[in-house]
């Protein structure tokens, strides 16, 4: 049997937030943006078709609730959600917190600049803010 692995590239550039039903959830070490990372925690999984039904029901369910956190804390203008992979293979889900005026408005935020570090309190105080509007212990 096959282990799940998180791929390296996602945990260098995340913080764990904790595990929803299927997906491990990640927080993107980017400031500029609420940004999650859902990645389903089963192994050998590229393209949402990879899931089983009854898993890629639970992706979109998992997936709508990460965005109404993110618009219930941060009152975001937009969520982008996208499934790109084209760089990190493993299936994983961007779910961004997007405003006029932030950085890369109105383009993507994927590949537009430098990753700007979270300072360790903001970055603990949005991890607590995520866990608890998604009930994560």
């Amino acid at each position: 049997m096959t282990t799940f692995d998180l791929d390296p590239r996602l945990d260098a550039d995340t913080a764990s937030v904790g595990m929803l039903g299927l997906c491990r959830v990640l927080l993107m070490r980017d400031a500029r943006y609420p940004w999650l990372i859902l990645v389903p925690a089963l192994p050998d999984l590229v393209e949402i078709s990879d899931l089983s039904a009854a898993d890629q029901s639970r992706l979109m369910t998992e997936i709508a609730a990460a965005g109404e956190a993110l618009a219930g804390l941060y009152r975001p203008e937009k969520i982008n959600t996208g499934a790109l992979g084209n760089i990190v293979r493993q299936l994983h889900v961007h779910i961004v917190a997007r405003n006029a005026g932030d950085p890369a408005w109105p383009g993507p935020v994927w590949g537009h600049s430098a990753a700007v570090a979270y300072d360790e309190t903001a970055l603990q105080t949005r991890l607590q803010e995520i866990k608890a509007a998604l009930g994560i212990a």
